[in-house]
């Protein structure tokens, strides 16, 4: 388990929802293309099964991406993502939005991005997190920076930070091992 800040330890207590941004985060940033133009991307398997742990524990799930790639929403259906924005060129009105679905306030929200196209939600939400690749810039807004990289665990990382924070993973954790 992480040693946790007691900024960090009360920021992450008050999550209610979990917004992500897909390339560089939900994969390493890679775009693979074929032929006829469709894209493949990899999914790690520690970020699937952080995040169906974290909804066991009662904090829903979004994703906000700037692309509209089929095989995202292949994984958002397989992984229960209850909210999923693709194609959004304006990830701030998205994440108003998206507020408003969930009933959560901007301090119940974590968000974890890469890019400066991610600072519109990075600056408004609880806990804005950033992967290591992530741009300066954005590492610059982020209250924590993942040690796990985009597509290496890092949303398995910041999901079991959210859990130990609220008090939940350890339960969780122990359910694995009776």
């Amino acid at each position: 388990m992480q040693t946790l800040t007691p900024e960090l330890q009360a920021r992450a207590a008050k999550i209610k929802l979990l917004v992500m941004d897909v390339d560089g985060v939900l994969t390493d940033g890679r775009i693979f293309i074929r032929d006829d133009g469709e894209e493949i991307k990899s999914f790690h398997t520690l970020d699937g099964h952080g995040l169906k742990m974290l909804q066991q524990s009662g904090v829903q799930t979004a994703i906000i991406t700037g692309r509209d790639a089929p095989s995202v929403g292949v994984r958002v259906r397989q992984l229960g993502i209850t909210y999923y924005f693709k194609g959004i060129h304006d990830k701030r009105a998205a994440y108003a939005e998206l507020r408003e679905q969930a009933g959560v306030a901007e301090d119940e929200c974590a968000f974890i991005g890469d890019d400066v196209v991610d600072l519109p939600v990075m600056v408004r939400c609880g806990l804005p997190v950033a992967v290591p690749e992530a741009h300066w810039f954005a590492k610059r807004h982020a209250a924590y920076v993942t040690q796990r990289s985009g597509g290496q665990g890092a949303v398995r990382e910041l999901c079991d930070l959210i859990m130990q924070a609220q008090g939940t993973l350890d339960a969780a954790l122990a359910e694995y091992v009776k």
